[in-house]
């Protein structure tokens, strides 16, 4: 174990009041009354792929044969499609009402890399109407369906996506670039086609809009990487025990479904998979995910409801959703709301959860020109190990780009404008965040909200964070953290606050800092603190940037 580890634990162990935190804790808020999901049910009758002339030669596009036994099933009223251990080749395939598609132990579900397979069909990307590849599993308007069993489905994916150099080592790289494709004219992305970097060129290409002819979008569309399993309108799902990996862009996509169960299913993407989410949550009612694991390139487990004006006239919030005992590795984010969000999330209860080496921890992340209203966010029992940047991160400002500079990126701070408050402006309030565990991060808390409209009603109790920084919050009010112990490397200051109003800090407890608070901006009020030894800082506060002494009280 590392001396940095030990010395953490051993912090936590003398930190006042950790002994009994998380059996005793009281918050105002409780997890007693979850949300309850409708499960699905299915008969026993079972249909052979093989029977239906299926062969698991892994040559045989069985395309065809897998359709014809999903339809027969359904039409005989439901039972189980059952795909045999085997390496099985298929182009795109829809699943049908009362239908289980069951992989055995074993059981490859291969998807081509034929790009002829995948018909363009008016599809949703990002949270807009787009036309796209085909998903390689697929369902609309359908009810009690399933995907179990113990097998792998392949999307294929490596056939569609670009890569960045900056991701791969130099051997990956030029053994990328030998296998044939395109390099971008900066050497810097690696495109798999013509038509793909043809794509990359233009500005939202697969928006559908009335001046796109047919030829237009066959023209770019190698681009329009399809998501490997789209679920739209359907109701009583059940995605249980499979392995969904190697999506050409999102891994799991629920689109406005309802009634969703997804139990212990492993989803799993290279870490380099430019948009390869591992599960996207967009405008759903009534969600379990549990037991499961996400492995991927983006973000882990997302929230999200639709972007800009399009989401908000949708107006389906994503709301009554369960994600517990589920861990996540590589990612941009463990658990991540946003950032198209602009039809709403609320009643969201996250906890006993496990997120290891993920770019950022919990991350809620979104832009001007979104709207919605994320409220109602209820998470405990988070553990946390080395994470690359935020352990807990609420922004505003993002930009679409990775969440952490790769190595020699440099970025500018966005510009701070005092805009109007409009339909477009997004709201992030009430979210309560208790019993944390963090090993590691670059920064352990982020609140950066808008100044026409500050992120508000924030509490966060019980932190025991790792941490090469402190705390940072701008643009914030109404605002609670108790104990939260830190173990912070660089903290000068400690805690920065920027236009913070009614920020309630108590039970703050740190190993060190040189600089105490730093209070900038002249819209700061009633920032008090309690229970912190200001005495193990070498400087208490500095006030900048039009901030007044009179914005914060230090109580002992």
């Amino acid at each position: 174990m590392k001396k940095s580890t030990v010395a953490f634990l051993a912090f936590l162990a003398l930190a006042p009041g950790l002994a009994n935190a998380q059996s005793n804790a009281k918050t105002a808020y409780s997890f007693a009354n979850l949300p309850s999901v409708a499960k699905t049910s299915f008969k026993a009758d079972t249909f052979n792929i093989v029977k239906f002339g299926a062969k698991s030669d892994g040559l045989t596009l069985n395309t065809k044969s897998i359709n014809e036994a999903i339809v027969a099933c359904s039409q005989k009223g439901g039972g189980v499609v059952l795909i045999p251990k085997g390496m099985w080749l298929s182009g795109p395939i829809e699943l049908k009402s009362n239908v289980n598609l069951h992989l055995q132990k074993n059981a490859i579900l291969q998807f081509t890399s034929d790009f002829d397979q995948y018909p363009l069909v008016a599809s949703n990307w990002e949270g807009l109407p787009q036309m796209r590849n085909q998903s390689p599993i697929w369902a609309t308007n359908q009810q009690n369906i399933a995907i179990t069993g113990y097998g792998i489905i392949d999307g294929a994916g490596d056939a569609w996506r670009m890569v960045k150099k900056d991701k791969l080592t130099e051997s990956q790289w030029k053994n990328l670039v030998a296998s044939g494709g395109l390099v971008s004219d900066d050497k810097k992305t690696w495109y798999p086609s013509e038509k793909t970097l043809k794509g990359s060129k233009l500005k939202n290409p697969g928006e559908i809009t009335p001046d796109k002819t047919p030829e237009f979008y066959q023209s770019i569309k190698d681009f329009l990487r399809p998501n490997l399993l789209v679920l739209t309108s359907c109701k009583r799902v059940l995605l249980e025990g499979v392995t969904f990996q190697n999506s050409p862009a999102w891994n799991l996509h629920p689109l406005m479904c309802e009634d969703l169960t997804v139990r212990n299913v492993y989803a799993k993407n290279p870490w380099y998979a430019q948009n390869g989410d591992g599960i996207d949550i967009e405008s759903c009612k009534n969600v379990l995910i549990e037991g499961s694991t996400f492995d991927v390139g983006d973000d882990g487990i997302c929230i999200k409801s639709g972007r800009d004006a399009a989401g908000r006239k949708r107006g389906m919030p994503t709301e009554n959703v369960i994600i517990r005992n589920s861990t996540v590795y590589h990612a941009h984010g463990g658990f991540v709301i946003g950032s198209e969000m602009s039809g709403g999330a609320k009643n969201i209860f996250v906890y006993d959860c496990s997120f290891i080496g993920t770019d950022i921890g919990l991350r809620f992340k979104t832009t001007r020109g979104r709207g919605g209203v994320v409220e109602k966010i209820f998470v405990k029992n988070i553990n946390m190990k080395d994470i690359i940047g935020e352990a807990i991160l609420f922004d505003m400002y993002y930009a679409a780009v990775d969440p952490v500079p790769l190595s020699g990126e440099k970025r500018d701070a966005p510009k701070v404008q005092l805009l109007p408050v409009t339909e477009e402006t997004p709201v992030f309030r009430d979210f309560h965040i208790s019993d944390v565990v963090c090993d590691g991060a670059a920064k352990a808390i982020f609140v950066r909200g808008l100044p026409e409209l500050s992120i508000s009603d924030i509490t966060l109790d019980n932190l025991n964070i790792k941490a090469k920084e402190g705390i940072d919050l701008q643009e914030a009010k109404n605002i609670s953290l108790n104990r939260v112990n830190l173990v912070v490397a660089q903290a000068n200051p400690l805690i920065n606050i920027q236009n913070g109003n009614n920020i309630n800090l108590k039970n703050i407890n740190y190993n060190s800092a040189q600089l105490l608070f730093r209070i900038s901006g002249d819209r700061n009020s009633a920032i008090v603190s309690s229970g912190l030894d200001s005495g193990k800082a070498q400087q208490k506060s500095e006030f900048v940037a039009g901030a007044t002494e009179k914005s914060l009280q230090i109580n002992k």
